[in-house]
């Protein structure tokens, strides 16, 4: 995809991190931008801000575990811009992973996570997929996965993103198979300045209370690692880029190529699945000389 103005942009998780990145980056291009978010107050924020680069902006309340949600989400975006050109795939949660094994960990934790970071994207691709091929003009999609989908641990959140990274390299093959205008892409970033740490804050009511509890210092890793790493803008530039050149792995994060080698080396070599020293840990405490984050 070549052309960017005056087409349209629908983003679900758009009211914070790199969602709203991602919306700011839109709306500097010119394109018509729909931003979709559980956290009416921070969406209703955002577009406000947003409407300084560009007045066709609109933000619609949706939660993305909810199928009406998304289906009401598809109705308000054509109604308002016509057809659709980008989807970004970027509602997400973090789980408090790392407590508990995963045969420890309890159904509605498995469904929350399962539910927005799984489910939320296949219900999104079903609903405006078939809309982007009818219209025939130039699109993409781009789903927020994370390293996480590509490397293993991490609890249900880990499950979760090697899920949807599969969802998305089979859309992709499918796209390809039927020649479609269409292209897409996953991101899988590293650390990014966000607060996808702060998920619970978004939990429902009926999917109860997290029993994926961290210990005080696992949670204070996570927090500090999100707090270094990447910021959003930053990343919404890479995905930008990235959409103009038609890649599909974005991986916004090389000082990770070392450990991702590794693991894909590890398979080939039917190596076992080991866990990292404390000294491969401390790595990710100390700058880089070439100064790329994790």
């Amino acid at each position: 995809m070549k052309e960017f103005e005056g087409k349209t942009a629908v983003i679900t998780g758009a009211a914070s991190g790199i969602g709203k990145a991602l919306a700011e980056k839109f709306a500097q291009e010119k394109m018509q931008v729909v931003l979709a978010d559980i956290e009416e107050e921070a969406l209703e924020k955002t577009v406000e801000n947003l409407r300084q680069f560009q007045h066709r902006v609109i933000g619609i309340k949706t939660d993305v575990l909810v199928e009406e949600s998304i289906k009401e989400l598809f109705a308000k975006s054509t109604e308002e811009y016509g057809n659709i050109h980008i989807l970004c795939n970027n509602a997400g949660i973090g789980a408090n992973s790392g407590s508990k094994a995963i045969w420890e960990i309890e159904k509605h934790d498995w469904d929350w996570v399962m539910g927005v970071n799984y489910q939320g994207v296949l219900q999104g691709i079903q609903t405006f997929l078939p809309h982007m091929l009818e219209h025939g003009e130039d699109g993409h999609v781009v789903t927020t996965v994370s390293l996480a989908g590509l490397l293993p641990g991490a609890g249900t959140y880990g499950v979760s993103k090697h899920a949807v990274m599969a969802l998305t390299e089979a859309l992709s093959r499918d796209l390809i198979a039927r020649n479609a205008n269409i292209s897409s892409s996953v991101l899988c970033p590293g650390f990014v300045d966000t607060n996808i740490d702060k998920s619970e804050r978004n939990r429902p009511g009926n999917f109860g209370r997290s029993t994926e509890v961290e210990t005080d210092a696992g949670a204070e890793f996570m927090s500090a690692m999100l707090r270094q790493g990447k910021k959003p803008e930053e990343i919404a530039n890479i995905v930008f880029e990235s959409i103009k050149e038609n890649i599909f792995y974005i991986l916004s994060h090389p000082a990770w190529d070392d450990t991702l080698r590794s693991h894909f080396e590890n398979i080939l070599s039917r190596k076992e699945i080991k866990r990292n020293t404390e000294e491969e840990i401390a790595k990710f405490f100390s700058p880089r000389e070439d100064g790329e984050k994790y």
